[in-house]
C-alpha cells in the first residue's frame, strides 16, 4: 500500500504566529519583552521551541546561555498548548488533497517534530486528525527526523509500507529524512522557506496542493 506522509509544520499548516507568540511569552517572563516578529521569524518558528528561544537570546547577546533556554523551553510548550491555534491556519487545499489521495487509495500519515501530544491536541482543534491514519511526533520514538525511523513507522501506522511512501516537507529537515529512508520527499514552495528549497534538491516540489495528487502518482507508480 502506498502512502503519502506529511510534515505538519509549515507543510499542513502555517503554525508560526502560535509558536512566535508563545517565544515571545517567555521572554516576557524574562523581562525583556517580545523579542520576535512574526512575518520576519517564521522560519525559525518552524525549526523548534529551542531554537527561537536561541534567537531571541541572541537578540540580548546571550546566545550561549543554554541553561536558560534549557529552563524555558518547557515554559513555552506550556504557553503553546495554552493558545495552539489562535493563529494556526491549514495551508488552502491541504485537506482536500489528502482526502483526494485516499479516494485514488493512498494511505496518509503524518511525520511532525512537534510533540506528540501536541500535535494531536493541534490537529484535534483544526479537526482533521480523523483524516490520518497515523501520526508520529517528536517524542514518539527513542529518535526523531531527520532519522529515518518515525517516517517509516508513520507509514506503517496508516497500513503502508514504508518502502512505497513519500515525504512532503518543507525543510531540510524533511529532505534528509526521506533521503535516509530512501524514499522520494515533495517539498512545497509556499512554506516560510518559499521557493528556496528548491536549493535542497528534493525529487519535486509543489507550489500549491492541486498538483500535489499528479506528483505523487508519478512518485510512487
Amino acid at each position: 500500500m502506498r502512502t503519502v506522509v506529511f510534515d505538519l509544520d509549515g507543510t499542513l499548516a502555517d503554525t508560526s504566529g502560535d509558536l512566535i507568540a508563545a517565544a515571545n511569552a517567555c521572554f516576557r517572563q524574562m523581562g525583556e519583552g517580545d523579542l520576535l516578529n512574526a512575518a520576519q521569524d517564521a522560519g525559525i518558528a518552524l525549526r523548534g521551541g529551542r531554537a527561537m528561544l536561541q534567537l531571541g537570546l541572541e537578540r540580548l547577546g546571550r546566545s550561549d546561555d543554554t541553561a536558560l533556554i534549557d529552563a524555558y523551553y518547557p515554559v513555552l510548550l506550556e504557553a503553546y498548548g495554552a493558545a495552539i491555534d489562535e493563529h494556526t491556519v491549514l495551508y488552502p487545499g491541504a485537506m482536500e488533497a489528502v482526502e483526494a489521495l485516499k479516494s485514488a487509495g493512498f494511505r496518509v500519515a503524518i511525520c511532525t517534530n512537534k510533540p506528540e501530544a501536541l500535535a494531536r491536541q493541534l490537529l484535534t482543534s483544526l479537526a482533521v486528525l480523523d483524516a490520518f491514519g497515523g501520526l508520529i511526533g517528536a517524542d514518539s520514538l527513542p529518535v526523531r527526523k531527520p532519522d529515518p525511523a518515525p517516517l517509516r513507522q508513520a507509514a506503517r501506522l496508516a497500513g503502508g509500507d514504508p518502502a512505497r511512501c513519500l515525504l512532503v516537507g518543507d525543510t531540510v529537515t524533511d529532505r534528509d529524512t526521506a533521503r535516509a529512508a530512501r524514499v522520494p520527499c515533495v517539498m512545497v514552495t509556499f512554506g516560510p522557506h518559499g521557493p528556496g528549497v528548491h536549493d535542497l534538491s528534493p525529487e519535486a516540489t509543489i507550489d500549491h496542493y492541486g498538483q500535489l495528487q499528479g506528483v505523487v502518482e508519478r512518485l510512487l507508480a
